[in-house]
């Protein structure tokens, strides 16, 4: 059995390639015309992230303010629905709702940060709803946050490692300490490094994938970079710039066909 694929998730040849906010070098980043350049490419993972409104609805958003993306005072969790639906981002496109997204590309896999605690149990709720929970992983950087969506979602529900945890893997896989994972933990997702502060090298990869995860690597935009990090036999990356990654893929015989 390959890594992670105990999930359905992850069940794709690896290495995987995912457009990260739906490739967010083109300015849209995390709207429907981002999500689309990106399925019209040829990308069946896209990573995305989610916010709630004023009255709990589930949106797909990176920042709590809205200032960088829609020129717009204010923060995501102080408007309701009906109100944040008419601002536009860069100008263009509107800000989607969760379960809209899951409805739109029901072929496609969501990677999911989870980006406040208030949006836990709406997103849980929404991927429960649009029958989508195996084809969604959760994540956050939080710990706390990412133990709530584990107890909200359950074992099924794949989900990745929070910074603590993160860091656990890596004392582990230097120190050879044993280490007890979550029973949904089903990726490693990283940056290559954290400052001076080496992250992703092959023992990292090899401790992760021992303990039967896999490792995806964030946000990935050069090309040397990503033949380095597969070499390295990581199972996934993360980008801004989708065509850059799809080329890469492309040139190794890694892109998926169709």
């Amino acid at each position: 059995m390959s890594v992670g694929v105990r999930f359905r998730y992850l069940d794709s040849p690896v290495p995987l390639a995912f457009a990260h906010r739906g490739g967010a070098a083109e300015g849209d980043e995390n709207t429907a015309e981002a999500f689309g350049r990106a399925v019209a490419l040829g990308y069946r993972y896209v990573e995305t992230d989610v916010h709630a409104t004023a009255d709990g609805v589930p949106v797909v958003f990176h920042d709590p303010s809205l200032r960088r993306l829609t020129g717009t005072a204010g923060r995501v969790a102080d408007l309701r629905w009906a109100d944040l639906a008419t601002l536009r981002v860069g100008g263009a496109g509107a800000v989607p709702r969760l379960d809209d997204v899951l409805a739109a590309w029901p072929q496609v896999r969501f990677n999911i940060d989870v980006k406040a605690d208030d949006a836990a149990g709406p997103t849980v709720e929404a991927v429960r709803r649009a029958g989508a929970g195996d084809r969604v992983l959760l994540a956050s950087f939080s710990d706390a946050r990412l133990a709530r969506v584990r107890a909200l979602a359950g074992p099924g529900i794949a989900t990745s490692l929070g910074q603590r945890e993160v860091l656990r893997l890596r004392v582990s896989s230097v120190a050879g300490t044993r280490l007890r994972l979550p029973a949904s933990a089903a990726a490693a997702q990283v940056p290559a490094r954290f400052g001076p502060v080496t992250v992703v090298d092959r023992r990292f990869v090899g401790r992760a994938h021992r303990l039967g995860l896999q490792v995806h690597v964030w946000t990935v935009d050069d090309p040397a970079e990503m033949h380095r990090l597969l070499d390295l036999g990581v199972d996934g990356i993360m980008t801004d710039r989708t065509a850059v990654l799809r080329d890469v893929y492309a040139a190794r015989g890694a892109w998926p066909a169709g």
